[in-house]
């Protein structure tokens, strides 16, 4: 039997680094479609709100797809793009065969305390925490020695299926989360269409009008609160946001109209104040009534 050559630590740290970089870029990619979409929905004006997690819409799916291959990164025979460029494999620790997807798939899970595990590589360069946990170990690649397997198609489909259960699993509870932002949820069965095309009337004959038109989204109840929800978004016809001054007047008499029909204790919403002409945009919103907040600036 050959005598295992210790793996340099240096070569070991190289790895990880590379196998960071290179799995961070292959997520980055499938990421794209994600960005694209948030890029999209910057210019879009609406009464809907969403939370953080909900920022790639239906493409964050496609988007976790990156991140379950970061936790599949070994899974061919043991050896991801960085081990194959170092010359490093992940083996069994028991039997010295290249370690199953399934292990690898283990073994990975621990990426996610990356800073801790590099630490302990520097004392152990073998084993890390994901190796202890998934009965696996790092050694050098000689393939001349040992044979390897013939690579078991099912077995990296079942580690990618895991994997990526485990981003939902993850992304699952933040979805389940409240919509809205600041724990605010109306009731959208509740629309009350002729007191929200009533208020829009009010903001078109007063003399605010005369500087932005509003679009208004009344209903009559939030989940588990006796209160109305207000949307309202104002659009300003000139740049105000230049004239600090201005801007903070016409703010202020839009929302002081808005409390002579709605006292501030009797609903909770959101304001949008928004400038907008071609590839640009200049927005920002506050919760309003009894929830009274700066949501957002940008």
């Amino acid at each position: 039997m050959t005598e295992e050559i210790k793996i340099n630590t240096g070569t070991r740290i190289g790895s990880m680094l590379l196998d960071h970089v290179f799995m961070t870029m292959i997520a980055v990619l499938f990421f794209i479609p994600v960005m694209i979409n948030v890029f999209a929905g910057a210019f879009t004006i609406s009464h809907e709100e969403t939370s953080a997690i909900d920022f790639g819409g239906s493409f964050l799916y496609i988007g976790l797809i990156g991140f379950a291959l970061y936790f599949c990164k070994d899974s061919i025979n043991g050896r991801s793009l960085a081990k194959r460029i170092t010359k490093l494999q992940v083996v069994n620790n028991l039997t010295g065969e290249a370690a199953s997807a399934v292990r690898c798939f283990i073994r990975n899970i621990f990426c996610i305390i990356w800073p801790v595990e590099a630490l302990v590589t520097l004392s152990n360069p073998s084993r890390r925490i994901g190796d202890l946990v998934a009965g696996t170990k790092v050694v050098n690649y000689y393939p001349a020695l040992n044979d390897q397997p013939k690579i078991n198609a099912g077995k990296i489909i079942v580690s990618l299926i895991l994997a990526y259960s485990l981003m939902l699993l993850i992304v699952q509870p933040f979805k389940n989360m409240d919509s809205t932002a600041g724990g605010v949820k109306y009731v959208k069965n509740s629309y009350n269409e002729t007191e929200s095309k009533a208020l829009e009337r009010l903001y078109a004959q007063d003399s605010v009008g005369n500087y932005l038109s509003a679009s208004v989204k009344v209903y009559d109840s939030v989940a588990n609160e006796k209160l109305k929800y207000v949307s309202v978004i104002y659009l300003y016809k000139e740049n105000y946001f230049d004239y600090p001054d201005r801007l903070n007047e016409l703010e202020h008499q839009s929302l002081q109209l808005l409390y002579t029909v709605y006292p501030e204790q009797t609903f909770t919403g959101r304001a949008q104040f928004i400038y907008k002409k071609p590839n640009l945009m200049m927005s920002y919103s506050m919760r309003m009534g009894v929830k009274g907040e700066v949501l957002d600036k940008r």
